[in-house]
């Protein structure tokens, strides 16, 4: 039976390992770091979740944060991302492991101080990311049954951010700034219209979801097609939502550092106009 060498134990279940074909790996599973020493022979099959950290860099920081961590919120954690894996069917970046367990770790340890921390863009991450918003709900639910800690609300959004980012291979300051820079320009809309959108609206959602989309295609670089007609008329009909829209752009490109085709104005402008119509409905 095929077994791995001990190279380096952490706590009591969890050592990293030198595996006879992917080298160095780190290796979760209950008591298998108990008694060990370095160059101890165990076997594969006392493994019972193993990941690969190749980057070197992501090594010495999980070798580091590993021991500051209590065993069991470890072993949560391990389950935690086990359960995302199995259930969004697709690889995660591997810097989830050290990203999650240490913001669950810092998280826990404000909780147990008293210290809140208020996410900002709860609403817009529970719109834009619902599916990482899942997932982070069920953690929040595990973390709570096993460990009688509630994390609370906030927390849920912080960690579907993190788990967008592992999907999606961007760093979680991106995801972050991408969060906030939405937040802000919801909030340009609705200070220009002098109108406080209901969070709980389909125009909401909407926008939301169009600014999302309109930010992805930009960090893409993607090419939106030129509508130089309807262009003209959304911006002859409607010049008050056109020039927010404009002003909406210029807020992205300086934001994102990217330049901003001009197509976006006109898809933007049609979403403003139905937020100025129901202004005035209501």
């Amino acid at each position: 039976m095929s077994s791995l060498q001990v190279s380096k134990v952490l706590n009591n279940n969890v050592i990293i390992g030198i595996h006879p074909d992917y080298q160095e790996v780190v290796v979760i599973g209950k008591g298998i770091g108990f008694n060990r020493k370095s160059r101890d022979q165990i076997s594969l099959s006392a493994a019972e979740k193993m990941f690969i950290l190749t980057n070197q860099d992501e090594q010495e920081q999980y070798k580091q944060l590993i021991p500051q961590v209590d065993e069991k919120l470890i072993e949560i954690i391990g389950e935690v991302i086990h359960d995302i894996e199995g259930q969004v069917n697709a690889p995660l970046n591997e810097h989830i492991h050290i990203a999650l367990t240490d913001h669950i770790a810092f998280a826990m340890k404000r909780k147990e101080q008293g210290i809140t921390i208020h996410n900002p863009f709860l609403y817009e991450t529970k719109e834009i990311y619902p599916e990482e918003y899942k997932l982070a709900e069920s953690a929040v639910r595990k973390i709570r049954d096993k460990l009688n800690i509630d994390l609370g609300s906030d927390e849920i959004g912080f960690i579907a951010l993190h788990i967008y980012s592992a999907l999606t291979n961007q760093h979680i300051s991106q995801v972050k700034e991408h969060s906030q820079l939405i937040s802000d320009l919801v909030q340009v809309v609705e200070q220009t219209l002098d109108y406080k959108i209901p969070t709980d609206s389909l125009d909401y959602s909407r926008l939301l979801t169009h600014l999302r989309f309109a930010l992805e295609r930009i960090r893409r670089g993607e090419k939106v097609q030129e509508m130089h007609k309807l262009d003209k008329l959304l911006n002859a009909e409607y010049p008050e939502m056109y020039m927010l829209a404009w002003k909406l752009t210029k807020i992205m490109e300086n934001r994102l550092h990217q330049p901003v085709y001009p197509a976006e104005v006109s898809y933007l402008t049609m979403h403003l106009q139905r937020l100025q119509q129901r202004k005035d409905e209501s």
